[in-house]
């Protein structure tokens, strides 16, 4: 019985999309969604108990089978998640049993203490140099959202596009004194340091990417130009002239919103400008359990109502918002296929933590969220917030976007 339900579930599939694929299930039998045409990708159902959990967890279910093994995928694995972007699963109400796993992710995992949020970001950030170097753009090390400007050919030219983008629209000066929260592998603040002579402060909670990050600016010789600061994002210490936050909101956790955003206002003089980049919901919706539970413990996506609420309760103007949903897929297009091509080195880096299920949970999480980005029928975006601490004026900010570029340089 659980076969046919399966066997259903997957013609349904192939009902709503355009995408030719095809599936095999434990008893022998095959479907194919269009007959006579070459399947993109083939769905492999190895064992009964994929059917079990596909009809308790839905698609939860049959991700954890994949990871487990019971199911394998062959062929274009970002076709499979076109078709399942294409059902519309990612607007529908997730089964009882998944909302109940989410709400214990939530008491379990959830950013409340300092220290449970510090345990969160090293299970993904404290996964080595050596092994994000593998796949992300060099020598930034960017991992957000990079801004593909007409013309742009690489990740690598396209991670400095975002950098300067960030760096304009926030109006750095030579002498500022910058905050940035979250700062990663430290791309934004070398590139703003060597770039427009500011000093930085680089806030992190991940000991791993701390301690890599001060080797790396004594190597550089910027010591005096660049403070690496661990702690957590709400541990606010003074005053800046302007605050960076590259993709950090996602991680304040699902009841920590205002209390993270009342930080990057605390961060920030009267006066001062700051930036926001941090992927969000157009509308209210949970935050899917897989991403919470296999990739990022703790984290939460925000609405862009509920963060612009946040910040008007902090004294914050928002000055300008832009979209760069289609950039996010591009990106992540970028790091699949870097990912895939290296996987032999990085499981060479520690096979036992860089296994098989690993890799199977990173390509889901990769390929999964490239499609994510790139469908019509989702409503996840990647949104950048230029913001000030009180009203901006004629003096401090000018009367249009035209500063951002030049006529002679492509936007």
């Amino acid at each position: 019985m659980l076969t046919s339900l399966l066997k259903s579930t997957i013609g349904a599939l192939g009902a709503r999309t355009t995408v030719a694929f095809a599936a095999t299930f434990p008893d022998g039998t095959r479907y194919e969604s269009r007959p006579g045409e070459r399947p993109a990708v083939t769905v492999h159902f190895r064992h009964p108990r994929a059917a079990r959990r596909v009809a308790l967890f839905a698609h939860i279910g049959l991700l954890e089978s994949f990871f487990d093994g019971d199911v394998d995928i062959e062929g274009d694995i970002a076709q499979a998640f076109r078709i399942a972007f294409d059902s519309g699963f990612a607007g529908a109400k997730p089964p009882p049993l998944v909302s109940i796993r989410n709400r214990w992710h939530e008491w379990r995992f959830s950013n409340r203490s300092i220290a449970q949020a510090k345990a969160n970001a090293r299970f993904h950030y404290g996964l080595g140099t050596d092994f994000y170097s593998l796949w992300l753009d060099m020598p930034l090390r960017m991992y957000t959202c990079a801004y593909w400007k007409p013309g742009t050919r690489t990740v690598e030219e396209a991670q400095a596009n975002k950098v300067e983008h960030v760096c304009r629209k926030v109006r750095l000066a030579p002498g500022e004194e910058v905050i940035d929260i979250g700062t990663g592998f430290g791309g934004f603040a070398f590139h703003a340091v060597e770039r427009h002579g500011v000093n930085v402060t680089a806030l992190n909670t991940t000991t791993e990417q701390v301690e890599w990050l001060r080797g790396e600016v004594a190597r550089r010789g910027l010591a005096e130009r660049i403070r690496v600061r661990e702690a957590d994002f709400r541990e606010v210490d003074r005053p800046y002239d302007k605050v960076v936050s590259i993709g950090v909101l996602e991680h304040a956790g699902r009841d920590q919103l205002a209390e993270v955003v009342k930080a990057h206002a605390d961060f920030l003089k009267p006066g001062g400008l700051g930036m926001l980049h941090f992927i969000g919901h157009v509308g209210r919706f949970e935050t899917e359990f897989f991403i919470r539970k296999h990739v990022f413990p703790g984290g939460w996506i925000p609405s862009l109502a509920e963060t612009i609420e946040a910040m008007e309760a902090c004294g914050l103007e928002v000055v300008d918002i832009e979209n760069l949903r289609r950039h996010y897929a591009l990106t992540l297009d970028a790091w699949a296929e870097r990912f895939d091509r290296n996987w032999e080195k990085i499981h060479a880096l520690d096979p036992r933590r860089f296994d098989e299920r690993f890799r199977r949970v990173w390509r889901t999480y990769l390929h999964g969220c490239a499609e994510m980005f790139r469908s019509p029928n989702g409503y996840t975006h990647l949104f950048q917030i230029v913001y000030s601490k009180g009203n901006i004026t004629r003096e401090n900010y000018p009367m249009s976007r035209a500063f951002l570029y030049p006529p002679e340089e492509p936007r």
